[in-house]
């Protein structure tokens, strides 16, 4: 029986460090009282969110407020609660379990100290068997403050902590470090028989199907090893309900058993199949033990084709379909992780389906998750790379081999690797973040912190890839400098870049690059007038760069593209002006790379994007959605260029000159490179009118593959005379698939000027409303009714208190074109500063749509 204590109400007092464990003043003998009164607390949770609920603090996210708030990481925190337990009797095993204490914890019971704890990803157990009261329990928490760690900069082989890096100040976060209970609490109260620990692993040899129980079995008084307990182990079909398998047996103390199924319906990754799940039930009597969902796969690993011989397995087969990886990184939700809703990983976990992606990055710099993220993950396709908590530091990054650091290292690890290995969804564990040796070589399994790592996965969870750290080498970044490389076929795994490099040096490094796998990328850009207005100061909502102004520098100081867009499309005095131009950027820039990386396949098998969301509201960063969940222009940019089926094309620069010749490949990307239709290719002006047009169709040397993996088909050579125009667009039109539309230039100086002036107008109706689960789905048609093109046509949402997930936004609308959107609504529940009492309540029924497009 387990009572979950973290609903119970609960307090929160703040003290100078040490003044909880004396209590009374030892020179006058009078109670010390707190540096805060007794407060509501959250639990889950985290101080901050109860400060600033209670009025002691300003919203963190707003102007530079955060930097009044940390004092709130140098004091000492006490929880308290009372609970009655009617259930306790003498001599029934009791234990107490808090899943995520953060950090440096004393725990009390009934006055006495039942345990000390450090470190957020073990959890902290005590025995309080023959301790508990059938009422008035007093449950104390005690911590002591935050320990002294680094943030993004710092020596990594110095790190004497597993506290999450990204809260002490990361290039997308501020400095505002959680403190507080940031998981479940948990009163486990013993019955005669039950199950200690289990886990489940599946298998699928080619004809059935291979589900794996192993666990450890608890029984009270006498045990009895030859006769073990008699249970009922069952599979069901968790869409069916259905039962495919059910046995009685009688299991040991440890117990390992089998279940075999016949034509098992398969789970595969997000876009290659479907993701049915299984209900794997232990039962005694009338009694469930323990259970667990579990998709049934075989996951392996295999070097890329031609790759050379010393490279890690790179290629993903599930099933034994080989998958391109279409990935992208997650940083923590929020600042407040412990405040961070079940509906919040909903919205990210639906955010990243929606996007064709089949693999999120756990990153090194964040957090083991809570479980809510992994069970959303099994169920929606979504592979999981997680990595340990390490990360780069800059100065030095190379991990830590401190004794007692690997010793915490490798009790936080056991306890993250035990608590995730049942998920289907988990593809890879790494070492940690960007580690490397000298000479910025990442490093390889013989580090000794690696090393211990690595046997820790083989234990506890073999048959998952382990990679020493990502990115994986033998070079961390790609060897390209002055507008050339400077060392090729040694870029296995490889990082970077995280800007936009220019044209044309963007292009020339990303066509030419030859990596096996891009495990992180990204490209910067400025979030939406409706979040900026929400953090930022009216007095600082103008165009400017980033050293000049100390509240953007607080909101994004590494990611200013002030200077980048200025030279893409002249001088820009207006902020909604300049946050398109900077999004239009981050958008061309990402979906460049994103091409590049599916033309190298199967050569190169994956591509993750640096990075999918953010904790805290950035003016600038390299996000797709933004804290408020928002999504940028880039978000749909990728979404298209992840498709199963997307046509691209190559070029090498943005600019031409008029007559000159235009002459560039066109490629279909598709599952066994199996796409036979046409792709029809338009060159068009900016007042919408067609130049340039012909049809391209495969023809007979498509080549096809069997084993899944996608390759790129090459339909033909795009060549036309440039025309004399301030710039021309190039739209590919598959058919069956969304088309891909390419603007170029013909003035090199500010070659995107004229987008700044264009005259166009864009419309937005909304047709059809209709119900669904948890809001509705929403059908709106946006009109170019303007004489010239429309670019980033989309829509936005009015209210605050709504999120929203579009199937296509941010568009080219040629005047005249209509482009129907069909976007899925529903209310936001959030936890920690996403909550205001301020933001306007909105119907769902028919929420408001505004359209948005480029220079509103």
């Amino acid at each position: 029986m387990e009572i979950l204590l973290s609903t119970l109400k609960w307090e929160v007092t703040g003290h100078w460090p040490w003044v909880p464990l004396k209590e009374t003043s030892m020179e006058l003998g009078q109670k010390l009282r707190g540096v805060t009164p007794a407060l509501p607390a959250s639990v889950p949770g985290g101080v901050h969110y109860d400060v600033y609920q209670a009025g002691m603090i300003a919203d963190p996210w707003y102007g530079v407020n955060s930097l009044a708030c940390e004092w709130i990481e140098n004091r000492w925190w006490m929880y308290r609660t009372e609970f009655g337990c009617p259930e306790a009797q003498e001599g029934r095993r009791a234990r107490l379990i808090f899943e995520g204490l953060d950090y440096d914890a004393l725990i009390y019971l009934n006055g006495e100290l039942i345990g000390e704890h450090k470190g957020m990803y073990e959890p902290f157990a005590a025995e309080v068997s023959g301790k508990l009261k059938k009422e008035g329990n007093v449950l104390i928490v005690i911590l002591k403050g935050v320990p002294d760690e680094m943030g993004q900069i710092g020596h990594t082989s110095m790190t004497s902590t597993q506290k999450s890096r990204f809260n002490y100040k990361w290039d997308f976060s501020t400095h505002l470090v959680n403190i507080g209970i940031w998981k479940n609490v948990i009163l486990k109260l013993y019955e005669n028989v039950e199950i200690e620990e289990a886990w489940v692993r599946s298998d699928y040899d080619g004809e059935k199907g291979i589900v794996e129980i192993s666990g450890n079995l608890w029984r009270a008084g006498e045990k009895h090893e030859e006769d073990g307990v008699p249970v009922c182990v069952s599979l069901t079909e968790c869409g069916t309900g259905q039962t495919v398998y059910e046995e009685r047996m009688n299991l040991p103390s440890d117990f390992c058993c089998f279940i075999e199924v016949l034509d098992p319906k398969l789970w595969y990754p997000n876009g290659c199949g479907e993701q049915p799940l299984y209900l794997v039930s232990v039962r005694y009597q009338d009694r469930v033990l323990w259970e667990r969902r579990i998709g049934i796969r075989h996951i392996s690993y295999e070097q890329n084709e031609g790759a050379p011989a010393d490279s890690l397995p790179y290629t993903f087969i599930v099933n034994g379909r080989k998958v391109f990886i279409k990935g992208m990184n997650i940083t923590p939700l929020d600042h407040l992780y412990g405040n961070v809703t079940d509906e919040q990983y909903d919205f990210l976990t639906d955010i990243a389906v929606n996007a064709n992606v089949n693999l999120l990055r756990v990153w090194g710099g964040g957090l083991i998750e809570k479980e809510i993220l992994y069970d959303l993950c099994d169920k929606k396709g979504i592979l999981i790379w997680q990595e340990f908590i390490q990360s780069s530091s800059g100065i030095d990054n190379k991990p830590c081999e401190d004794r007692d650091f690997l010793e915490l290292l490798r009790r936080n690890s056991t306890a993250a690797v035990k608590e995730k290995r049942s998920h289907t969804c988990l593809a890879v564990w790494s070492g940690g973040n960007e580690l490397t040796e000298e000479e910025n070589r990442p490093c390889g399994y013989g580090n000794r912190n690696i090393a211990m790592l690595k046997e820790i996965v083989e234990e506890y969870d073999p048959g998952i890839l382990f990679l020493p750290a990502s990115a994986s080498g033998p070079r961390e970044f790609m060897s390209f400098e002055n507008g050339r490389f400077t060392e090729l076929g040694v870029t296995h795994d490889v990082h970077g870049g995280w800007n936009y490099g220019g044209n044309p040096n963007h292009y020339i490094k990303y066509e030419g690059a030859d990596h096996l796998f891009h495990s992180e990328y990204g490209m910067d850009g400025m979030t939406s007038m409706k979040s900026i207005r929400k953090f930022m100061p009216k007095e600082d909502q103008y165009p400017t760069t980033m050293g000049e102004n100390p509240r953007w520098m607080h909101h994004g100081d590494w990611w200013g593209t002030y200077y980048r867009d200025t030279e893409m499309f002249g001088e820009l005095t207006d902020l909604k002006l300049f946050a398109d131009c900077s999004r239009y950027m981050q958008a061309e820039g990402l979906r460049f790379i994103v091409e590049a990386n599916r033309r190298k396949a199967p050569r190169c098998s994956g591509s993750i994007i640096w990075q999918l969301n953010e904790p805290w509201p950035n003016i600038c960063c390299t996000n797709l959605l933004d804290y408020y969940g928002e999504t940028k222009p880039a978000y749909y940019a990728v979404k298209r260029a992840y498709a199963a089926y997307h046509a691209s094309m190559t070029y090498l620069r943005l600019d031409y000159a008029p007559g000159e010749t235009f002459r560039e490949k066109v490629f279909v990307h598709s599952p066994n490179g199996a796409y036979d239709g046409s792709v029809t290719v338009r060159v068009r002006l900016m007042d919408g009118a067609v130049v340039w047009e012909r049809t391209y169709s495969s023809g007979d040397g498509r080549d096809t593959r069997a084993d899944g993996m996608e390759i790129p088909v090459e339909y033909g050579t795009v060549s036309f005379e440039v025309p004399d125009a301030p710039v021309f667009f190039v739209e590919l039109d598959p058919e069956g698939a969304d088309r891909n539309v390419y603007l170029f230039s013909t003035e090199k100086m500010h070659p995107f000027m004229v987008l700044t002036k264009a005259q166009t107008k864009v419309a937005c109706e909304v047709k059809a409303c209709v119900p669904e689960e948890d809001g509705m789905e929403v059908t709106a048609v946006l009109t170019n009714t303007g004489s010239s093109t429309a670019v980033h046509a989309g829509v936005e949402l009015v209210s605050d208190t709504l999120w929203m997930a579009a199937q296509d936004n941010y568009v080219t609308l040629f005047p005249g074109e209509e482009k129907e959107i069909v976007l899925h609504v529903r209310p936001k529940r959030a936890g920690g500063f996403l909550e205001k009492e301020n933001h306007p309540k909105h119907d769902p029924v028919k929420p408001e749509l505004a359209a948005d497009w480029f220079g509103r």
